[in-house]
């Protein structure tokens, strides 16, 4: 039995992981029932948003790695200033991809806020399953 108290580093980075790796599964999966369903550019629409979605785990990852390393003490603490510098621009990034592909693609908004909120789909059965590690 995992405990709160015994939740390491490691096992967020392993939780996140595991998030990603689901975001992959269901984007694989939900991008061939939209193109089937409503064609190719509400599939691609869904693409951009679970990859941006994706990518702001990734980024959320990076960061709190780092805030940990500095809290810690211990080890390499990595640069913030560069990891905050990154996540602006990949922020920044979202928005731009966001607008091109609304003003561009003829496909259904919905499966672009599908897309997007797959991460948090995918953090919260992440979530789900250490609650139940927690409680069993």
């Amino acid at each position: 039995m995992l405990a709160l108290e015994n939740f390491s580093d490691a096992d967020f980075r392993q939780t996140i992981l595991r998030a990603l790796r689901l975001l992959a599964v269901v984007t694989v999966v939900g991008a061939a029932l939209a193109w089937w369903k409503f064609g190719w550019q509400s599939a691609l629409l869904l693409l951009v948003g679970a990859a941006i979605s994706g990518s702001g785990l990734w980024e959320w990852l990076r960061l709190m790695s780092a805030v940990m390393a500095r809290m810690d003490g211990g080890g390499e603490a990595k640069p913030t200033a560069m990891l905050l510098v990154g996540f602006f621009l990949r922020l920044g990034l979202a928005v731009v991809v966001l607008y091109a592909s609304l003003k561009y693609l003829d496909g259904s908004v919905y499966a672009l806020a599908a897309g997007l909120a797959l991460g948090v789909s995918a953090l919260t059965v992440e979530g789900l399953r250490l609650v139940k590690a927690w409680t069993v």
